[in-house]
């Protein structure tokens, strides 16, 4: 589980380029906003993009969603100004796309402490590529020396480059998802799924997300409001578990309980190691039930 507690189960990239749409983000109920430089801005509007979406991550009238801005890569032509604009605009984080190695991180990092990109500003890494899947415990190291905190998982274009279908059930990049939670969890990174492109199929959405928490990811990316309020649903703790979670931390929270490793509960063998992940669900518990509250 990662450190920072901090609800995204719905993680919705808006197009820079669309004043309407970033206008609309405000009342959305999405826990995470990308406002998006790269994939859904046209070369030519990539300049007028990066003023209104700059201005819309200064502007604080997002509440207390989280605000991500994906710049473009580095080595294109606009991705260094958009680096420098967007830690002038100081986000929650800006996500670096289709990062390969842990140098790129470190080289991204360092570019914005010269930018003077402030300490809550966070580096986010889209896994989208073959080589990135390969590295991703490489790249997933970077979180004890840089700001990375978070992957998030491009899996149009890692098909596109694996040559394979995006099948229902996801059996053609299991490996890969599993490598990238497994690279990320070990160093302790946020990680978000992928999107789903059939807008129109609430079904099939919902199923995806299943497989998604199945995983462990912390939540989905989406690409329409319409596909929030099921992310928002599935991503949350059960109702149930965290009952049970707070119970587990009653137990070994009594004195005459301090001193012991295993206790049993309504039956059950549970051993003071839960107790760590029970204090993390119930404190997502109740960052969502304080988000959902305003």
């Amino acid at each position: 589980m990662t450190s920072e507690i901090r609800p995204r189960r719905s993680v919705l990239y808006m197009p820079g380029s669309n004043p309407r749409a970033l206008e609309k983000a405000k009342s959305l109920a999405a826990d995470t906003l990308i406002l998006d430089l790269e994939d859904a801005v046209a070369p030519d509007a990539k300049a007028e993009a990066r003023d209104l979406v700059c201005a819309a991550a200064k502007s604080g009238d997002y509440g207390d969603r989280e605000i991500v801005i994906r710049i473009n890569g580095l080595e294109t032509p606009w991705g260094i100004d958009d680096l420098e604009a967007a830690c002038a605009a100081g986000p929650d984080a800006i996500l670096l796309p289709k990062v390969f190695s842990g140098q790129m991180i470190i080289s991204a990092d360092n570019l914005l402490d010269d930018a003077g990109a402030p300490k809550h500003t966070k580096l986010w890494a889209m896994i989208e590529t073959p080589l990135a899947i390969l590295h991703a415990e490489e790249i997933a190291s970077m979180r004890t020396t840089t700001r990375l905190n978070c992957f998030v998982m491009g899996t149009n274009d890692l098909a596109l480059e694996l040559g394979c279908d995006q099948t229902a059930d996801r059996d053609p990049m299991k490996a890969s998802l599993s490598w990238a939670m497994l690279a990320g969890r070990a160093y302790d990174l946020a990680v978000i799924d992928g999107v789903y492109n059939d807008i129109g199929n609430e079904g099939g959405f919902r199923a995806s997300c299943g497989q998604g928490s199945e995983f462990g990811f912390d939540g989905k990316t989406l690409i329409h409001p319409t596909q929030i309020a099921p992310a928002n649903e599935i991503f949350a703790p059960p109702e149930d578990e965290v009952v049970w979670a707070r119970r587990i931390i009653a137990e070994f929270d009594k004195p005459e309980n301090s001193a012991k490793g295993v206790l049993k509960i309504e039956g059950r063998m549970v051993e003071r190691l839960h107790v760590e992940g029970a204090i993390r669900l119930v404190a997502l518990a109740d960052a969502i039930a304080a988000r959902e509250a305003e």
